[in-house]
């Protein structure tokens, strides 16, 4: 999905605030800004220092992981 305008410094640094937060999922930046998953990850690529960007993908995987199993366990309640 392509984005159908720039966007300015105040929305990427509000997207790159909303990523890094646990609380909000890929998802709902799609639903607020028509950013795909691939598109989120580029954007904090090119605006994150690489150490911080590759932490930033380890906390999410991490995350995503325990998710899972967590709703893999309640499916079995």
């Amino acid at each position: 999905m392509a984005v159908s305008k720039p966007l300015d410094a105040a929305t990427i640094s509000e997207i790159i605030s909303m990523a890094l937060s646990d609380h909000v999922s890929f998802d709902h930046i799609r639903s607020l800004y028509g950013l795909s998953t691939d598109q989120v990850k580029a954007l904090m690529r090119a605006n994150l220092r690489p150490g911080s960007y590759r932490a930033w993908r380890k906390r999410v995987r991490d995350f995503s992981d325990r998710r899972a199993h967590y709703k893999s366990a309640k499916a079995l309640v």
